[in-house]
């Protein structure tokens, strides 16, 4: 029995491999001063095969290249698009409507998701109540939301659970009124998912959805005004977005000095601060300002005159001070 660690255990050596170690042993002593140098070279090469590997093997695909079954997944803007008022689907009492019965009346948020989906819609839904709970606009009142199906296999008693649900994590009077939960046709989804942009791919093997997650804006007329990606929806876009859908119909003066100030950026879905425009509002505050003080200091000087004019002439300045508060 050999120990771990024996030359046996590593192989057979040779006598010419024997040799040829006494070689190299023989040269690095004569060059022991490169060594440090050789370790560094060494590495840097090694770092380099690493990056090279890491950015066209396994580890680093081109990033144009999406995964297997992700090929049709995806959201493609079509901003200022009209969302069909014709087509039909069946809201969660069981009534067939029209998606026209929505338009001329408040701004909207449309999202695509499938009741039955066990882990991004459930989010995005999640995330849009926790939204619009710290909006101070109220749905059903300054606002509505239709929530559509993608799944033609869903029913309206799906829907409507799921709307019970989702209506109480909310928690404000009218929700039910203002939160539509749609179920329809494969033709009638088909349709308003090309409408809106929204990709997404069927998996047999898993049956299961592969989609990406927006929510919509519309203006009343059932116009894209606005696109908002992810699960987690910040509440200053949200509020943002539903101002400029309703053409300034709902919020307040402040809602205009942020819209002033933060524009809509359609590549990333969200607003963003136009530095510019911060500048310019923050010039234009400043010159009021200072404008309003030289006013201030304009009629204080005038008071002091007049005061002074009131003074008997021949008085010293301590009788003037005097006379001045008589």
């Amino acid at each position: 029995m050999v120990a771990p660690g024996s030359p046996v255990e590593r192989g057979p050596i040779s006598c010419a491999t024997l040799k040829n170690y006494d070689c190299v042993r023989s040269a690095s002593r004569a060059d022991g001063g490169l060594r440090p140098y050789r370790f560094l070279l060494l590495l840097i090469l090694a770092a380099a095969a690493s990056g090279q590997t890491m950015s066209n093997g396994i580890m680093g695909p081109p990033s144009n290249v999406r995964p297997p079954r992700l090929e049709n997944v995806g959201i493609e803007q079509h901003l200022d698009a009209q969302i069909p008022p014709n087509l039909t689907f069946v809201d969660d009492s069981g009534r067939s409507i029209m998606l026209g019965e929505y338009f001329g009346k408040k701004p909207l948020i449309l999202n695509l998701v499938y009741y039955n989906c066990t882990m991004l819609c459930g989010e995005e839904l999640a995330g849009l109540t926790s939204a619009m709970k710290l909006v101070k606009f109220d749905l059903g009142k300054e606002f509505e939301v239709v929530t559509v199906s993608f799944d033609p296999r869903e029913t309206p008693a799906i829907a409507a659970a799921k709307k019970k649900d989702f209506v109480v994590r909310y928690g404000r009077q009218g929700a039910a009124q203002g939160w539509h939960f749609l179920t329809g046709s494969a033709d009638s989804i088909n349709a308003l998912a090309k409408t809106v942009g929204f990709k997404y791919q069927y998996d047999s093997g898993t049956n299961q959805y592969a989609h990406a997650t927006a929510i919509m804006i519309l203006t009343p007329q059932g116009r894209i005004s606005r696109y908002l990606y992810g699960v987690d929806f910040p509440p200053k876009d949200l509020r943002l977005g539903l101002v400029e859908a309703s053409q300034q119909k709902i919020g307040n003066p402040v809602d205009q000095v942020l819209l002033y100030c933060y524009h809509y950026d359609p590549a990333t879905g969200k607003y963003g601060a136009v530095i510019s425009n911060i500048l310019r509002l923050g010039g234009a505050v400043t010159v009021v300002l200072l404008g309003g003080l030289l006013l201030i200091l304009f009629r204080l000087g005038k008071c002091a005159s007049r005061r002074m004019a009131k003074v008997p002439p021949g008085l010293n300045r301590s009788e003037q001070g005097k006379a001045r508060y008589v």
